[in-house]
């Protein structure tokens, strides 16, 4: 709370004194309420003194970090998520729900937790994140306050998820709720939400890379992008230059990352496969010079997308990459 407090007195030479508590926000205009303004403002050098005579004292409360909702851009936003929604639904109910199952009106689960070697999961881990981090742009642009953004943003996310997985419950015998992917997705909320409350988590950024698989090439996957798990590699990306000994920190580039990925191949439905993990450098958007709200916006959505930069494949067998993605 911003405080500013005019004191005066019945004396002409008086000398009027505005305290307030904030070094970071520009106050535009005050308003001064029963107060009798006699003589002019005069400025000495960095001094401005008010010689004046006031009948009155007035305290004035203002809040710094209220903000008015604007609610022709929220009802915008609120229509793009809806008709968005409608549309990914509709593809759903066509490539996903209807094919090859039915609606039978009962509820069920399927445990699959091991299904593709865990992918699947890293990936609503961070579709949710990502998801959060779509929304938080028309929360931001609103007017919402950051901590609100981040709660709704998260919570809608999260919301979107889950309903997905609901309607896979009951597209039977293809599709089951899943409570391995509704952890991933609670995961992928909660961490955003931690990166809020906890600003060094944000050294630390889930990231996604694709190569088609060669089924995907060839024609023998039978579905799209989300599902060709061998072609997807999920990354946690390290800005190293915050969290190295100040002695090594010092001349590692801020732009450089380090980034540590995990990948599969060779599965074959049932459980098994090969599972790979990857050490590469990676590019942190955040150090590109463009500067405002739409531009900090879109460099974090570039450290969504992991860099295909120089990269060695740790297990099942060692390789160097020129490009690792």
């Amino acid at each position: 709370m911003l405080g500013i407090t005019i004191f005066s007195s019945a004396q002409e030479d008086s000398t009027k004194s505005i305290s307030v508590k904030s070094s970071n926000v520009e106050m535009h205009s005050l308003l001064l309420d029963n107060l009798s303004l006699k003589n002019n403002l005069v400025r000495q050098g960095n001094k401005t003194s008010l010689l004046n005579n006031f009948s009155s004292v007035k305290s004035i409360e203002v809040d710094p970090l209220e903000t008015q909702i604007d609610y022709k851009m929220l009802t915008g936003f609120g229509l793009l998520v809806g008709g968005s929604v409608a549309v990914v639904h509709q593809n759903f109910v066509n490539s996903w729900w209807k094919k090859d199952s039915v609606y039978t009106g009962k509820f069920h689960i399927m445990n699959d937790w091991y299904y593709a070697l865990w992918v699947d999961k890293i990936g609503h881990m961070y579709a949710t994140h990502l998801l959060a981090h779509g929304f938080s742009g028309g929360f931001d642009a609103s007017n919402f306050t950051a901590e609100q953004s981040t709660w709704f943003s998260a919570s809608l996310a999260l919301l979107y998820e889950l309903y997905v997985e609901t309607e896979d419950g009951y597209a039977y015998p293809r599709w089951g709720f899943s409570p391995g992917d509704a952890t991933g997705d609670f995961l992928g909320a909660a961490f955003y939400v931690s990166q809020y409350y906890y600003p060094f988590l944000k050294n630390f950024q889930l990231r996604w890379s694709y190569y088609p698989s060669e089924a995907m090439r060839n024609g023998t996957h039978k579905g799209n992008i989300s599902d060709d798990y061998e072609g997807q590699i999920y990354w946690v990306s390290t800005r190293m230059k915050n969290i190295l000994p100040e002695k090594i920190s010092d001349y590692w580039p801020s732009f450089l990352n380090l980034s540590l990925g995990y990948g599969v191949r060779e599965l074959d439905g049932s459980g098994g496969g090969k599972k790979e993990f990857y050490i590469s450098f990676d590019l942190d958007a955040e150090e590109l010079p463009l500067h405002g709200s739409i531009w900090q916006f879109v460099k974090n959505t570039l450290n969504y997308i992991h860099f295909p930069l120089p990269g060695i494949r740790i297990t099942p067998d060692a390789k160097f990459f020129v490009f690792c993605f």
